[in-house]
């Protein structure tokens, strides 16, 4: 009787669970058998490494075989155990050593040739093996540079079965033909899911993306682009078609500053599990920009699909911008699905297969008409929408929704001088990057020693105790919320903009005209208080 193990990763949503792949041989019928909760793709494993075996030179045992996947309470679904599964087969047939496979998470789909094709999710598995105390890994070669981002860990990238025998058992490692450069490599295949990102907008930030000078006016929009990437505040837009407002949200990405190293893990685990990780980019070091379709359903925008749920638009999105062009166009179960991350930073999916929890912290940007023609706000341009079409319009955003969205910013049409350039060319995205950026630091150092790392984040409590405005600062907010303008909420953003209004101005805490801007970037309503563009209102 042969036995060996083997170690490999599961996935549940983006999180790993390592699992140990035990092969047992015993004198019998000559057959396969896999236990352990696989599912479909899984089962068929059972052909593809016997033919990987056989086509790498090794022998086949005619024995009675039995793998087991282990614990087998966790759901294990994906071709990425066919490497482990031969190896702990190899092992207890004894063609390798059995010890020296115990502790080595292998991750890999075989060939029926024996070629070690990529899979998805490589970086959120190494992670878990990690996390578990295992420090060697083996990988498809096209991925050893993503297994690579995670420190303290051995990455061995392979080609082929062959090869990796051949490391194992101290002999020559023999040389595979490489694909001629130009010319396609199938290999690839298992790194790009067709259709993965269908409906979810997603781009990422090109190191020179469009810049923000090329937006004509719109000063109170621009401003309020710049207090919601310093402070990481939701954003609405609203206003007649081709105001801007797409210009600005696709603008917005770039005046995020870069993610930091965590940042960068977290999304590009999100995006190898979704399947639309570039090959060749294993980092992903600019925060993503994600516009789904008004038609996406919710579960495109959550997360979800049969079996285990997968990433959705907002996980996609994640430490990146989500924008929801025509929002009113969105169904309002779509809609409502986004009040639980906009608040906790994550998303909850229960499935019958299981449960699973998604990172989902973005900054998101609402776009939306006034009307269904979109000229109810302009004076002669002959709106024919009756008055109850405009209502039944406008109440597609619901009031929890939008009370999450801390500002609400009217995008009038540009008039001929500022299109024409008369008006002056505005800002470029470097420099309001440059004061975000700044802004940023002054909160992060506010912040030090707490969970927290932008205003956005801090809950109402500690900013009405720990950290206190100017005396007198909050009387208008305090009127409005007498007068029911503002929820217990919405007073409790109101002091985050404010605080994001004052680190932009380099002041030490809000002021009175820094609470009514923020206020004013709330409410839509008019506080008399100047938006000029780099001073906060300074």
């Amino acid at each position: 009787m042969g036995f060996a193990r083997a170690c490999s990763v599961a996935l549940v949503g983006v999180e790993g669970v390592v699992v140990e792949v035990q092969a047992d041989l015993e004198p019998g019928v000559a057959a396969f058998t896999l236990v352990g909760l696989p599912d479909k793709s899984l089962v068929e494993s059972r052909d593809r490494v016997r033919a990987a075996v056989v086509n790498s030179g090794a022998e086949w045992p005619q024995k009675k075989l039995t793998v087991g996947l282990s614990p087998a309470s966790v759901p294990k679904g994906g071709s990425g155990f066919d490497l482990a599964v031969a190896m702990a087969v190899l092992g207890a047939a004894e063609r390798i050593d059995p010890k020296a496979i115990a502790d080595l998470v292998l991750i890999g789909e075989l060939g029926l040739d024996g070629r070690v094709r990529p899979v998805r999710g490589v970086l959120p598995a190494v992670l878990a093996a990690a996390e578990a105390g295992y420090r060697q890994v083996v990988v498809p070669e096209q991925t050893a540079g993503e297994a690579s981002l995670v420190p303290g860990v051995s990455v061995l990238g392979v080609r082929s079965l062959r090869q990796l025998i051949a490391v194992l058992t101290d002999e020559p490692v023999p040389e595979e033909e490489a694909v001629p450069e130009g010319s396609p490599d199938p290999m690839l295949a298992g790194l790009m899911v067709p259709g993965a990102g269908v409906g979810t907008g997603l781009a990422m930030t090109p190191v020179e993306g469009p810049d923000l000078a090329d937006v004509a006016g719109q000063r109170a929009a621009r401003k309020a682009l710049e207090v919601a990437a310093a402070g990481g505040h939701h954003l609405l837009l609203h206003g007649p078609p081709g105001a801007g407002k797409t210009m600005l949200a696709e603008r917005l990405s770039g005046v995020l500053p870069p993610l930091t190293r965590r940042e960068s893990l977290e999304v590009t685990a999100v995006h190898s599990v979704a399947g639309i990780l570039p090959p060749g980019e294993p980092l992903v070091r600019t925060p993503p920009y994600c516009a789904p379709h008004h038609s996406a359903t919710m579960q495109s925008l959550v997360g979800g699909g049969t079996g285990l749920p997968r990433p959705g638009a907002v996980s996609l999105a994640h430490r990146g911008v989500l924008f929801l062009d025509e929002t009113p166009e969105f169904s309002g179960k779509a809609l409502d699905a986004l009040r639980q991350p906009l608040e906790s930073g994550h998303v909850v999916v229960a499935r019958s297969a299981g449960v699973v929890r998604l990172p989902a912290r973005f900054l998101m940007v609402l776009a939306a008409n006034p009307c269904p023609c979109g000229r109810h706000t302009l004076h002669g341009a002959g709106c024919e929408c009756p008055p109850s079409a405009v209502r039944r319009y406008q109440a597609r955003l619901s009031g929890p929704l939008l009370d999450r969205v801390d500002l609400r910013v009217g995008v009038e049409p540009v008039d001929r001088s500022d299109l024409l350039g008369r008006g002056g060319r505005g800002e470029s995205t470097a420099a309001v990057a440059a004061r975000v950026r700044e802004a940023r630091e002054r909160a992060a150092a506010r912040l030090e020693g707490t969970p927290w790392r932008v205003n956005s984040e801090v809950p109402g409590h500690e900013l009405r105790t720990r950290w206190l405005v100017a005396p007198g600062a909050l009387s208008a907010a305090e009127r409005d919320m007498e007068r029911g303008l503002l929820t217990a909420r919405g007073l409790d953003r109101v002091l985050r903009v404010a605080w994001t209004v004052a680190d932009l101005a380099g002041r030490d805490r809000p002021q009175a005209h820094d609470v009514d801007l923020a206020l004013q970037l709330r409410t839509g309503i008019s506080r008399g208080v100047p938006v000029t563009l780099g001073g906060g209102g300074r």
